[in-house]
């Protein structure tokens, strides 16, 4: 474990203040007789000077001042040395002051004329309780590093997890489109265009990000739907439809437990709501649905369009967009409409996945 959080200071540096000339000389041979390397000064000023100089481990300090109040100077100090050791120096009638010195961070406080072996043990209590604090607050320090790096390192973990998790599901719904000719690659084509439509109507890249996502996952749900109905070539009866339609809650509740896909969820829940109110599962409309949703529902009938289909024709991408534009304010919304017009006009020097098929 790291103790070095405070600069090295000599145990016996210590400083005495007091104004009284003879009471810091008989101080100084005493503490320089038993070990301690020792500064006087006589007044708060010179005091805080020193302070600024060195540091020391010890300081003797005289209740009252020429300058100022002992007792104000023990703040001081103590900002400038968190752990020094103050003892306070009091005649008999200053015992309430000093005790309100110790209040402020004094460790301890003894009353003049002082002697000589009590002020050694009390140098001597000082210090110790000195060394415990800094090594509590070593000890802290510590702690706090190691549960940032710890924190840090699960938050890595976790990504990592979770970057593992998105992989597994776009490979499960990969494999999924891998069983019709039709749809392979259509997640892969959405989740892009999603993506650029985003990033056209400025959206942050954090959220862009995250309708990639949601573009590549839009139909995980269908895990769940009966094969017989997906591979169906002709139309699908009413009760197929219903059936169909629940790929989307199927697909929010598969998402559910993976917390950090909370907005990805919702666009997949939402991707075939209606500009006007009209689509599933919670008939939401305009802005009412997320924007996510409301991207992938325009990305998705666009790749319907540009993509062969048994029933269709493929269509360029600018007849699709014209087709799309009859859409706005019943399908999708006249904002996406316009940023899809765009990225589409910009399609030239842009590369989708399956282009050509």
């Amino acid at each position: 474990m790291d103790t070095n959080l405070y600069p090295a200071t000599s145990l016996r540096a210590t400083l005495v203040v007091g104004d009284n000339d003879d009471a810091r000389s008989t101080l100084q041979r005493f503490l320089t007789s038993v070990g301690h390397e020792v500064t006087t000064v006589p007044d708060a000023a010179n005091a805080r000077t020193e302070m600024s100089r060195r540091k020391f481990s010890c300081i003797l300090l005289d209740v009252r001042l020429p300058d100022g109040s002992g007792i104000d100077l023990v703040s001081t100090l103590l900002e400038r040395e968190p752990h020094v050791a103050i003892i306070m120096l009091t005649d008999v009638s200053d015992a309430q002051a000093a005790t309100l010195c110790l209040q402020r961070g004094a460790m301890d406080y003894l009353v003049k004329p002082v002697d000589l072996q009590a002020l050694e043990r009390a140098i001597a209590r000082a210090l110790a309780r000195r060394r415990d604090l800094i090594e509590q607050a070593d000890t802290q320090a510590w702690l706090q590093r190691e549960i940032v790096q710890r924190g840090a390192e699960l938050q890595r973990e976790r990504g990592n997890l979770e970057r593992i998790t998105v992989a597994t599901l776009e490979a499960l719904v990969n494999a999924l489109e891998a069983k019709d000719a039709y749809l392979r690659g259509h997640s892969a084509r959405v989740a892009d265009l999603s993506a650029m439509i985003a990033a056209e109507l400025r959206l942050s890249d954090e959220q862009i990000e995250l309708v990639r996502v949601a573009g590549r996952l839009h139909d995980i749900g269908k895990i769940g739907i009966r094969e017989s109905v997906l591979a169906k070539r002709g139309p699908l009866t009413a009760e197929e439809f219903e059936h169909v339609k629940t790929h989307v809650v199927i697909g929010a509740q598969i998402l559910a437990p993976l917390t950090h896909l909370r907005e990805v969820i919702g666009f997949v829940r939402s991707h075939h709501e209606r500009a006007d109110g009209t689509g599933y599962p919670d008939g939401l409309a305009n802005d009412a649905i997320p924007i996510g949703g409301r991207i992938l529902c325009a990305a998705e009938v666009y790749d319907a369009l540009t993509t062969a289909r048994p029933y269709q024709e493929k269509m360029t991408p600018e007849e699709a967009v014209a087709r799309m534009r009859d859409l706005t304010g019943t399908v999708i919304t006249a904002d996406v409409h316009r940023a899809l017009v765009t990225v589409v006009a910009q399609r030239g020097a842009l590369v989708f996945l399956d282009d050509g098929a």
